[in-house]
């Protein structure tokens, strides 16, 4: 019976160091962890807060003094906590990584491997839950289409036959692939390329946008030998309701961008449709199971908003 073997680590040179930002925002226990499984590491660490009002800071600063620490004083979302990140950093790789997601060893090594082929601009590794099972984190590239599968509930059924939006099951018994997208979760990319974050998306869809600027420069790679636990939405758990018709308004705002208006207001009129969708099926459940009355509640709120 064959033992499964670990991934070597590879001590990075020079050229191979990295400069991982985690923004933060009401995290304080995962944040400790994620530090934690980067302490040993000789990588360059920046902790972006988001404004929290848990102790993060205070905690980053007593008990991790080598990691950079930028305190913003409003939160500023995602990508724009990111930037100022990026300004800091002061090594070209950039490992953008949720304040949730802990990296196993040699996870960011291999990474910085993939990023000596100077046709990879960005890259990410597998995202795997909490319970060891894995976690879709590779996708096609955005469309009306796929923003209507999931809003009528048949992703999942399209993704079993290898048509749906998320890829990352097809891609396991492969060592390296080419994707249009990986996760903001843990995506490594160059600072040299001058990308950033759009400021204009407060937190959702932001990697989607910057990883359909990245893959104008070369090509993005899903690098599933690289593996990260990942809680999974730590800091957006809270009121629900906001985070979905954040989620949808990052959707219409990427189509707007980059698609145009009309394209937009029919990615908006789409995820209505999938939030009454959702009003009409907890509707008869709501009465007899507590987690439909709050889908309920949910989705309300969402078709009102």
């Amino acid at each position: 019976m064959m033992m499964n073997e670990e991934v070597p680590i590879q001590l990075p040179s020079n050229s191979n160091l990295v400069s991982v930002i985690i923004v933060s925002y009401n995290t304080k226990p995962q944040l400790t962890h994620c530090l934690e499984c980067l302490k040993e590491s000789l990588h360059e660490v920046i902790v972006v807060d988001n404004h929290s009002t848990d102790g993060s800071p205070e905690m980053v600063l007593s008990k991790f003094p080598n990691v950079k620490l930028i305190q913003l004083n409003e939160n500023q979302g995602f990508g724009r906590a990111n930037n100022h990140g990026i300004e800091l950093a002061t090594n070209d790789l950039i490992l953008f990584l949720n304040s949730d997601a802990y990296a196993k060893p040699g996870a960011i090594e291999r990474l910085a491997v993939t990023m000596q082929n100077m046709n990879v601009v960005a890259c990410g590794g597998k995202l795997l839950n909490p319970d060891g099972s894995l976690q879709e984190s590779v996708t096609r590239g955005l469309s009306l289409w796929f923003v209507l599968l999931e809003q009528l509930l048949l992703e999942p059924m399209f993704r079993k036959i290898g048509l749906g939006y998320w890829i990352t099951q097809q891609l396991q018994n492969k060592p390296e692939s080419s994707v249009r997208q990986v996760m903001g979760a843990c995506l490594m990319t160059r600072k040299s390329l001058g990308e950033q974050f759009d400021p204009r998306f407060f937190l959702y869809c932001e990697d989607t946008e910057l990883c359909y600027r990245l893959i104008s420069h070369g090509e993005i790679h899903y690098v599933p030998e690289a593996e990260f636990i990942h809680e999974l939405g730590a800091s957006s758990t809270n009121e629900r309701w906001k985070s979905v018709i954040r989620y949808n308004k990052g959707k219409e705002l990427y189509f707007r961008i980059h698609f145009g208006k009309i394209t937009s207001a029919l990615c908006w009129l789409i995820n209505k449709v999938g939030a009454l969708l959702r009003v009409v099926i907890s509707l008869p459940l709501a009465p007899l199971k507590t987690e439909h009355k709050a889908k309920l509640a949910i989705f309300w709120k969402v078709l009102w908003s």
